[in-house]
């Protein structure tokens, strides 16, 4: 093996950057004199990569947004490309971002650099067509759900099932009137968490939802304080004060806080206009750890994405939401298909589901209210059960501790899954300098 390997890496999102971040740490470790380029967000490069272009600048969602961005993402690629020819890495690792990695893969495949793959496209549910590039592009892939490793070995993949990374945090350590103290909440009210999503798209698209749902609590506790003396009504100074609920909002690393506080505040401006001055006094509870926030919460309202396989691991019953363009849902309604090892598990809609909890418990244990079900009214509905205790409630839990377990790798003697992948790194770098002339 080369004393002073290159490792080119490209990850494009927030839980891509985290993973490529912790794998840089565990190679140099391994390998001190690894130099490592590519694309990457900013935990990868205070972890010591060489950013060739910034991950911030290509990540986009959705179909239609991903065609406005069309010419910038290839301009980036081309980028990226350029630097692979110029400067052959000795391996690279590949981290979800299929759109971009696929191409690069082609690339890289011609260089005749091994190509790892971590956290696999969802191949399973749309683009089939790209298995082929798969099989004929990577030379291991690495996969974090339990299922995916049967679906790709019986097509002909080298892939293994490392276990989620996130499966292996521990929980919080830290106490409910500690969190309380610390971000001035109140012990004696119930805790709902609201994680709208890591991306200012999603951010509009399925925050004002849920700022509706908190809104509605304020104005029902402000009616139920308000009195009649036989001369003029009466209402409580401070409606927030009466509610039953506190709303914390965890603010992932790709949001700026400062700027969601001017939107959350823009959204109470809005409802001034009908439901009066009560909406002034909404209070979201911005605090930085979704882990703590799930940990500590009743329940909680996820968007679909990383964070409900957190909620799932933390053991915090929640439901799912989401919302994109019409456009987009309809193609991907008309798009995803999951194969036939799947269960038939539409809703009443005729959709899929989307929450990977319910593929990996290959049933529906989380409610899912997307696009136009995606209302305050139903998330409030949806959420009641999981907040009293009762049946609904402890099914949940129940399931979500079967989901947690099936999550982690069932040979847990090769340490985390980040370990395995460092360790599939150095045992291709191996190979590539032992067959090498």
């Amino acid at each position: 093996m080369k004393p002073n390997p290159r490792i080119f890496l490209s990850a494009g999102e927030a839980s891509g950057d985290a993973y490529g971040a912790a794998l840089i740490d565990t190679l140099t470790e391994r390998l001190p004199g690894a130099a490592f380029t590519g694309l990457g967000g900013s935990q990868m490069e205070r972890a010591g990569q060489q950013r060739v272009v910034r991950a911030e600048e290509v990540a986009v969602m959705g179909v239609t947004e991903i065609l406005r961005h069309i010419p910038h993402i290839y301009a980036s690629y081309r980028k990226l490309v350029r630097s692979i020819r110029a400067n052959r890495p000795d391996i690279a690792v590949l981290i979800d971002f299929p759109d971009v990695n696929f191409r690069l893969a082609k690339h890289l495949h011609r260089a005749g650099v091994p190509v790892v793959w971590f956290v696999s496209p969802q191949l399973w549910a749309w683009k089939r067509r790209r298995l082929r590039w798969v099989q004929q592009r990577v030379d291991k892939m690495l996969v974090i759900f339990p299922f995916e490793e049967r679906f790709y070995r019986e097509r002909g993949v080298d892939a293994q099932f490392v276990g989620h990374p996130l499966a292996e945090l521990p929980l919080p350590s830290i106490s409910r009137e500690a969190y309380a103290e610390q971000h001035e909440l109140d012990p004696a009210k119930t805790w709902i968490a609201l994680l709208p999503g890591s991306r200012w798209k999603e951010i509009r698209a399925n925050l004002p939802t849920l700022q509706e749902l908190a809104m509605s609590d304020l104005i029902a506790s402000s009616a139920a304080y308000t009195t009649f003396d036989g001369n003029r009504v009466r209402q409580p100074r401070d409606p927030a004060a009466h509610t039953l609920y506190e709303f914390l909002l965890p603010v992932a690393s790709t949001i700026d806080p400062t700027r969601l506080r001017i939107y959350i505040n823009q959204l109470n401006a809005e409802h001034l206009k009908y439901f009066g001055p009560e909406a002034s006094r909404l209070r979201l509870t911005l605090v930085p750890n979704a882990s703590e926030a799930l940990f500590h919460a009743r329940a909680s309202v996820v968007a679909s994405g990383t964070a409900t396989v957190l909620a799932a691991i933390v053991g915090n019953p929640f439901i799912v939401v989401y919302r994109v363009s019409a456009l987009t849902f309809a193609l991907a309604k008309k798009l995803v298909e999951y194969p036939s090892e799947f269960p038939n598990m539409l809703d009443l809609d005729g959709n899929l589901p989307v929450a990977m909890v319910n593929l990996i418990a290959e049933r529906r244990i989380v409610p899912e209210l997307l696009q136009s079900r995606f209302t305050a009214a139903n998330v409030a509905s949806a959420l009641s059960p999981l907040l009293a205790e009762g049946p609904e409630r402890e099914t949940q839990i129940a399931a979500l501790a079967k989901v947690r377990n099936k999550l982690r790798a069932t040979d847990q003697t090769e340490g985390s899954p980040i370990n395995r992948l460092a360790e599939a790194v150095v045992d291709l770098l191996s190979t590539e300098q032992s067959v090498s002339p």
